[in-house]
């Protein structure tokens, strides 16, 4: 079977509505019967605290049962034991998720010691096993769902996790709000997907050129693809004390620093992201919607007028449902998902 595409949602910038946005192009890609697994790898589990109530996850946590989370999928490696196949929650039809883990910050020093080793001359099988960990249990959750895709929620940080979350991962889009620290992080961002594509590769040389790399003939890595397909940009909200043209000044600049800093391309470009190709879309802030689908814990597309979706309400359920599909067909192209 082939594996199916992963799609990392990164920005080392947070509150830029990334786990919301993921939430609900979940829900979206289920509703259009695509098979999709969500792994949650910011051990904030932000994410899994959209999907699941607190006792659900307070369960889950205190069970410390093999494989019930991202980091009980990985655990045993921080002893002398192997990754444990995921136990994945089924949310609703075609929609599975394998929740985050507040202990999964204590791998970071894991990876963190790793890296160094995977560059050595013998005994690679161990730290190329460690590093490409999440990669293998999303391949793990892939096969056993059959999935057609999987998304991944990572925290905002440039740290080893999310470095090996990113070589673990076919495609990225970067969400961005139209400010000065978005504006920022977007050029950390590029220099750093650039270097760890490349470190990567020069692991995976290392790796297939090692003796040990016939002594392990089903052992798979993941290529590094960490390919871009766009970026998101948030609708402006009106207020007194940020005018509309503080908000022009950030969100205009977006699309050339796109293009220097993650596509690498040279030129002016004076472009608007309204009018930008690699500008996926703007995201809309759907106003009370949200406090009303986190109530009912469903996609806000998905509310009805017993959820309190009437008048004025009903009219955005539909005005988002329309979105987020829009957007979901969007995305599939490049991923060669046919919708």
């Amino acid at each position: 079977m082939t594996a199916a595409p992963v799609l990392t949602f990164f920005n080392n910038k947070g509150g830029v509505g990334k786990t919301s946005l993921i939430y609900h192009l979940a829900w979206m890609f289920a509703s259009l019967r695509k098979r999709v697994v969500v792994v949650d790898i910011d051990p904030q589990a932000n994410l899994t605290a959209a999907f699941l109530d607190e006792d659900s996850i307070e369960e889950i946590w205190d069970s410390k049962q093999k494989g019930a989370t991202i980091y009980q999928c990985v655990r045993p490696l921080t002893g002398v034991g192997d990754i444990d196949e995921p136990l994945l929650q089924s949310i609703a039809t075609d929609l599975y998720l394998l929740p985050g883990d507040v202990a999964l910050s204590g791998f970071e020093d894991v990876l963190s010691a790793e890296w160094p080793n995977s560059m050595a001359d013998t005994n690679l099988y161990r730290p190329v096993r460690i590093l490409s960990s999440f990669w293998q249990v999303m391949q793990m959750a892939s096969r056993k769902t059959q999935a057609d895709i999987v998304l991944v929620d990572v925290g905002p940080n440039l740290g080893a996790i999310n470095r090996s979350a990113l070589i673990a991962t076919d495609y990225f889009i970067i969400p961005l709000g139209a400010d000065l620290f978005s504006l920022q992080g977007l050029k950390n961002l590029g220099p750093t997907l650039k270097s760890w594509h490349s470190l990567w590769q020069k692991r995976l040389d290392n790796w297939n050129s090692s003796r040990e790399f016939e002594d392990f003939p089903g052992f798979q890595l993941p290529r590094g693809k960490m390919q871009p397909i766009g970026y998101l940009c948030q609708q402006h909200s009106v207020r007194l004390d940020r005018p509309v043209k503080v908000y022009d000044k950030w969100v205009n600049r977006i699309p050339g620093v796109y293009r220097s800093e993650i596509l690498h391309q040279d030129g002016d470009v004076t472009v608007k992201p309204a009018d930008d190709s690699h500008c996926l879309a703007t995201i809309k802030h759907y106003r009370s919607l949200i406090p009303m689908g986190q109530e009912h814990r469903k996609p806000i597309f998905n509310l009805t007028p017993a959820d309190g979706a009437i008048g004025s309400h009903a009219n955005a359920v539909r005005g988002a449902r329309q979105d987020f599909k829009s957007l979901a067909i969007k995305i599939a192209q490049p991923m060669g998902i046919s919708l």
